[in-house]
C-alpha cells in the first residue's frame, strides 16, 4: 500500500469510527440499560443543564484536552477530531432512532451499541491519528503520579460513574456489559482494522503501543 492510499484509508477509519462511536453511544441511551462510564457523566451533566448529552460530551472532551496542557500531553489530528465528532454524530443518532419499549428491543440495542462501539474502537484507535481527550488525562496521570495505568483508569472510570450516577446518569447491566466486553472486542477489531504500512509489508496496530494494546475513547 502507498503512502497516499494508507493515509487515505487511515482518514477513513479515523471519522467512520468516531461517528459510529457515537452512534452506538446513542444505541446505548435508547436501550436505557446502562451506558459507558464518561456518557454516565454526560448523561447526568446534560440533565442538569438542560443541553444535550452530544453538546455535553464535546464540551467536556474541550475541558478534558485543556488539562492535557499542565500533564504535557500533545493531541493528534484523531483528539482534536474526538472532540468534535462524537457529540455530533451521537445527537444525530438520537435524534433518528426512539426510546425502545420492551425487554426484547431494549437488549438488542444495548447489545448493538456495545458490539458497534468495540468496532468504532478499533476503527478509530487502529488508523493512529492520536489518542481521545480521556486516554490522554490517563496517559498524564501515570507519567506524572507513577502510578499503574489500570489503577487510574480505574480511579478515573470511578469517579465520572458515581459522579454521573449521582447527577442522574443511568447505571445498569449495560454499564457491567460494556466493561467487561469492550476489552476483548476492542483487541479483536484493533486487529481486524490494522492497517498495513506503507511497505506492504506488517500491519500496524497503534503507533507507539505494543501489538493488541487497548485504549478506550
Amino acid at each position: 500500500m502507498s503512502t497516499r492510499e494508507g493515509l487515505a484509508r487511515r482518514l477513513v477509519q479515523l471519522y467512520a469510527g468516531l461517528a459510529l462511536y457515537g452512534a452506538s453511544s446513542a444505541l446505548l441511551v435508547r436501550s436505557g440499560l446502562g451506558l459507558e462510564p464518561w456518557n454516565v457523566l454526560h448523561q447526568g451533566l446534560a440533565e442538569l443543564t438542560g443541553l444535550s448529552i452530544g453538546v455535553v460530551l464535546t464540551l467536556v472532551g474541550a475541558v478534558v484536552l485543556l488539562a492535557w496542557i499542565p500533564l504535557r500531553q500533545r493531541p493528534g489530528l484523531g483528539t482534536v477530531s474526538n472532540v468534535l465528532v462524537i457529540g455530533m454524530a451521537m445527537d444525530a443518532t438520537l435524534a433518528l432512532v426512539p426510546d425502545a419499549h420492551g425487554l426484547v428491543p431494549r437488549v438488542t440495542l444495548m447489545l448493538s451499541g456495545i458490539v458497534l462501539n468495540g468496532a468504532a474502537t478499533g476503527l478509530y484507535i487502529a488508523a493512529r491519528f492520536g489518542p481521545g481527550p480521556r486516554d490522554g488525562i490517563m496517559t498524564g496521570l501515570n507519567q506524572l503520579t507513577g502510578v499503574s495505568i489500570r489503577l487510574v483508569r480505574t480511579g478515573i472510570e470511578f469517579t465520572v460513574v458515581a459522579t454521573g450516577f449521582a447527577l442522574g446518569g443511568t447505571v445498569g447491566i449495560g454499564t457491567l456489559l460494556y466493561a467487561l466486553a469492550i476489552g476483548p472486542l476492542a483487541q479483536f477489531f484493533l486487529r481486524l482494522f490494522a492497517v498495513p504500512a506503507a511497505s506492504g509489508g506488517s500491519r500496524t496496530v497503534a503507533a507507539g503501543q505494543p501489538r493488541g494494546a487497548i485504549l478506550r475513547l
